[in-house]
């Protein structure tokens, strides 16, 4: 498989995604003459793949919180929570996930860790709903991503069988405009509603804004994993 691409020839090891034809993992190459895949373990090939899209509009007395998600999209973002750190965070989960996110959150009681609750619970909802049956992906994953000084680690297995481990060793009460408590709480109500077994810590840093950040950056990495 060849896709015209200069740059000069490198190897390594990569993922072909399942919308080129087939689910595996392979070693791709640059070269002179474009980007070269060979595949070295595969399935069969998929065919008419549903796409990864989703949409959820969840209201109570408290929030109003509405979330549309394309897993397979190209990490546009439309964020507006009211809450600058939270927007900075959903910003960068969807951009760097390469996952088209648009999440609209209003508060109904003014009450900030409400708000931070429900956003969290839809955003969870919304990709748990493009999962779709989750066939034709991969089932387990991990990985790990570096911020700085922090590093965070995370694993994955997308079987419909929910549990989570978070550790994010936050030290600071608060964190920009967001409390410990409710920074603890978003990721705690995030992973409680993918529908899915993830362990995610941060295993070090000095940083308490870093060590949010590698998390959500290792968390976006695994939800767009697919082999």
């Amino acid at each position: 498989w060849n896709y015209g691409n200069k740059q000069k020839s490198t190897r390594q090891t990569g993922i072909i995604s399942a919308q080129w034809g087939y689910v595996g993992i392979g070693i791709y190459s640059f070269t002179s003459e474009g980007i070269k895949f060979r595949i070295r373990q595969s399935t069969a090939p998929v065919k008419n793949m549903t796409p990864r899209k989703s949409s959820v509009n969840r209201s109570t007395k408290e929030t109003s919180v509405s979330v549309s998600v394309n897993l397979d999209g190209t990490g546009k973002t439309t964020i507006q929570t009211g809450i600058n750190f939270l927007d900075h965070l959903i910003t960068a989960f969807g951009k760097h996930g390469m996952m088209d996110l648009k999440v609209s959150a209003k508060s109904n009681d003014k009450i900030t860790h409400h708000l931070i609750e429900d956003t969290a619970i839809t955003i969870g909802l919304a990709i748990d709903k493009a999962l779709g049956t989750r066939s034709g992906i991969t089932r387990f994953s991990y990985a790990s991503v570096p911020m700085d000084e922090s590093l965070a680690e995370a694993s994955i297995d997308l079987v419909k069988r929910p549990f989570w481990k978070l550790v994010l060793s936050i030290k600071q009460n608060t964190i920009e405009d967001i409390s410990k408590e409710d920074l603890e709480h978003f990721f705690q109500s995030l992973l409680q509603n993918l529908n899915s077994c993830i362990h995610l810590t941060v295993k070090y840093g000095d940083n308490d804004h870093h060590k949010v950040e590698a998390a959500i950056f290792v968390k976006q990495k695994l939800e767009r994993t697919r082999a």
